[in-house]
């Protein structure tokens, strides 16, 4: 909660040139982040992400053939985005913000065990997360962030 401090003028009975404050409390709602361009090559169109959505979709794509490991693109294939699918709808909270007393959707289904160390995809194995929870428990661990 915020004070938003109003300057007002009164004409009657107050010497020329007087002011005073009027407190008001309330909210003030955070303005959006400045659009910019989008980084392709050549397009104008702002956006508040990266890339516009017409690029967006193009951009992932040519990430996954040229930049990502192959071997990943063989793990989190069409069968896990049903696997996912079905385990964020069985569980839309994320459970470490749950712990904490706040109900928050769950948009990561992430494997506590990784594929690579031998984890599997199974229910008992993953646990939902919310983006900001699952960059939290990525970057203490070291993993993507060093």
């Amino acid at each position: 909660m915020y004070d938003i401090v109003m300057m007002a003028k009164i004409s009657k009975g107050v010497p020329a040139g007087a002011s005073f404050c009027i407190i008001r409390r309330g909210r003030i709602p955070m303005p959006n982040k400045a659009k910019k361009p989008c980084a392709y090559r050549g397009c104008r169109e702002l956006t508040a992400k990266r890339y516009c959505d017409t690029h967006a979709k193009a951009e992932a794509k040519r990430y996954n053939q040229n930049d990502r490991d192959p071997n990943s693109n063989k793990r989190y294939g069409r069968v896990w985005k049903q696997i996912r699918d079905a385990f964020l709808s069985a569980n839309p909270l994320c459970t470490m913000c749950k712990a904490k007393g706040k109900l928050t959707p769950a948009t990561i289904a992430h494997h506590k065990i990784k594929i690579t160390d031998g984890g599997t995809n199974d229910w008992e194995n993953m646990e939902s997360l919310c983006q900001e929870c699952h960059s939290r428990l990525h970057a203490k661990q070291g993993d993507y962030f060093s």
